[in-house]
């Protein structure tokens, strides 16, 4: 076996060192606790917290997964009307931030919202209270779907259509088939989509804050803004830490020993579309009626706010320096990051061992914690060891690339993994370094994967809430942050304009990646998760 080139290992030691920081500076945090620290935990009522995260976790996992299965199964594998836009639409929710959707979910559906108006004319009289777990529940569905629906339509997309056709050939209807061939074939995609899920979910402040519904990332932010002394909220992250951890684990166990595998680098035989007759306008409409509730309606609650705004001349101007930030650091982070991944990927699929194996796991960590923990730990960080960090935008730029560099190494990894590494070994035998090699051949190689992950990291950035709150230099708005101000003020034509833009940039990635290479074979956006080489 080849050993690695010495710069190689060096960076993505340091990379895999940087995103366990966090957890290590919680680690140490919290043992200034002392023997208090079973106290501030009791003291912080975690049991009931606990209880409460848990059950929005499982509510929301379960009720997505059920919309994504039906959703991803009728885009790739039937004929229903306007499939290709249903496609991109079903996805583009992805692309609201939760704080966004709690606005246009509390303005829609509360007693005194818009469609109490429209239901008074049927003598319905006042709508059920949307606060607490059921509007939590509701705005955190419709817009972590698209996880799941990812993964799901990326493993059919490479699924081998023989299979499904063998037990058509041999009688089984398009049920049948699906629960006895399909189902099984995409299990581990549901996993690592429910994962995802319930990650997310975890670590959302946004929504479940202005929706009112305790959990244990809005209890840590609580704590973190109202006492001087910090380590009860350390205490805090690092029991949402464990939470995660067993998050993970959990997945592994649901998995089981399933896994994709690429047996060639050819491009995957596509299988007929079926037929579904008259019933295609059934499937059309479960496909489009989480694009309406999910995209459409808020849209076009955000317009009719926008719409108002400007009828009583609300100043929208002062959005464009908010913008300009948020683009700035979204693209800063997404370069940065996709720099980062480029050694962890290339040591784990090209020189397979147990530390290229623990680092690459270690790159994890980061998208099992919330902003806030990361925050949290990274100010704490900056105070104590880096003080030139504090208050500055490379701060934000680190938490960034802590939460969000599995998505840039699982895209770069589906790129790496396509390229066959004779190529490599000939530019070798040619007499270029293992290094040389990297820069000349393998990297030009994978742009493909490295536009895609830093794509996504840019998608992420620009809607990311708790840890650019915490960690943004003192006047430094990004859109995410005047969205939450305005929010909370009741600006809701601010709200708007600054939602609407920020859909709309955010949006552009989104779609470009369904559209083409990545959003074709879905599965490669979020394949840090899916992928499961054989090692």
């Amino acid at each position: 076996m080849q050993r690695p080139p010495a710069l190689l290992l060096t960076s993505a030691v340091v990379v895999a060192l940087a995103s366990l920081l966090p957890v290590a500076y919680l680690i140490v945090r919290s043992a200034g606790a002392g023997s208090n620290l079973l106290d501030i935990v009791l003291e912080a009522h975690v049991l009931p917290v606990f209880g409460r995260t848990l059950l929005l976790i499982t509510i929301v996992t379960l009720l997505s997964v059920l919309i994504a299965v039906p959703v991803a199964w009728l885009t790739v594998k039937t004929n229903i009307p306007l499939r290709r836009v249903l496609s991109v639409a079903s996805v583009l929710p992805l692309v609201m931030p939760s704080f966004v959707m709690a606005t246009t979910v509390i303005e829609m559906y509360s007693p005194k919202g818009i469609l109490q108006g429209w239901l008074s004319v049927f003598g319905v009289s006042r709508l059920s209270d949307i606060y607490g777990l059921p509007g939590a529940t509701l705005v955190l569905v419709l817009m972590t779907y698209p996880y799941a629906l990812l993964m799901i339509r990326g493993a059919l997309l490479r699924m081998d259509p023989s299979l499904e056709e063998a037990a058509r050939a041999m009688g089984y209807g398009a049920v049948r088939t699906f629960i006895a061939v399909t189902l099984p074939l995409i299990r581990p995609a549901i996993a690592a989509g429910s994962l995802l899920i319930a990650l997310y979910t975890l670590s959302d402040f946004g929504g479940v804050a202005l929706l009112r519904y305790q959990t244990f990332t809005s209890t840590i932010m609580i704590q973190y803004e109202s006492s001087i002394d910090r380590t009860v909220a350390a205490v805090l992250s690092l029991v949402l830490v464990a939470f995660a951890v067993l998050l993970l684990l959990g997945e592994g166990f649901i998995r089981g020993s399933g896994a994709y595998h690429r047996s060639t680098v050819g491009a995957v035989r596509v299988s007929r579309r079926i037929d579904l007759g008259r019933w295609r306008w059934v499937g059309f409409f479960v496909v489009a009626i989480p694009v309406l509730v999910g995209l459409i309606i808020p849209v076009g609650v955000l317009c009719h706010w926008l719409v108002r705004g400007l009828f009583n001349d609300q100043e929208l101007l002062p959005l464009l320096i908010p913008a300009r930030n948020s683009l700035y650091v979204s693209l800063v982070a997404a370069l940065v990051t996709v720099i980062a991944a480029l050694p962890v990927t290339i040591l784990v699929v090209r020189f397979k061992s147990k530390l290229s194996r623990l680092i690459d796991r270690s790159t994890y960590i980061g998208f099992g914690l919330p902003g806030v923990v990361v925050a949290l730990s990274l100010v704490f960080f900056a105070i104590n060891v880096a003080l030139p960090l504090y208050q500055s935008i490379w701060l934000l730029v680190f938490a960034y690339g802590v939460l969000f560099l599995p998505t840039s190494v699982g895209a770069l990894r589906s790129s790496l993994l396509q390229v066959n590494p004779r190529i490599e070994e000939a530019a070798q035998g040619l007499g270029k370094s293992q290094l040389g090699v990297f820069f000349s051949v393998t990297v030009p190689l994978v742009m493909p994967g490295a536009f895609a992950g830093g794509a996504m990291v840019f998608l992420l950035t620009m809607k990311e809430l708790p840890a650019t709150l915490i960690l943004s230099p003192i006047g430094y708005r990004t859109l995410s942050t005047s969205i939450w101000s305005a929010a909370s003020e009741a600006f809701f034509a601010k709200t708007a304009a600054a939602g609407l833009l920020l859909i709309l940039v955010a949006g552009i990635p989104t779609a470009y990646l369904t559209l083409r290479g990545y959003g074709s074979d879905s599965e490669n956006i979020n394949q840090t998760l899916t992928v499961d080489e054989a090692q």
